[in-house]
């Protein structure tokens, strides 16, 4: 499923405009960004936890041509999913 396809589901489901859903989704990619930024951890109860990390620094190797370079740190996202969704996708 893409972006587009969630949308539409959205949409569906609310009983909203695709264009009131498109803003909705936005919206909390940006407010899940902010708080990523932040160094916070966004907890949806019974869904999961979106938890930041940094990566550090690390070797890597470009597979086409052998070449050695440095990977710089950065932030990532780790997705722990909550008991419910387990349940859900486990039933």
């Amino acid at each position: 499923m893409n972006k587009a396809d969630l949308v539409n589901e959205l949409a569906e489901k609310m009983h909203i405009t695709q264009n009131q859903s498109r803003q909705f989704l936005n919206t909390f990619q940006v407010v899940l960004a902010e708080a990523i930024k932040r160094d916070t951890p966004v907890m949806l109860q019974g869904f999961g936890t979106f938890t930041p990390w940094l990566q550090t620094e690390r070797e890597g190797r470009n597979p086409r041509t052998g070449i050695t370079c440095v990977i710089p740190a950065r932030t990532s996202v780790k997705f722990k999913p909550g008991k419910f969704l387990l349940r859900d996708l486990n039933s």
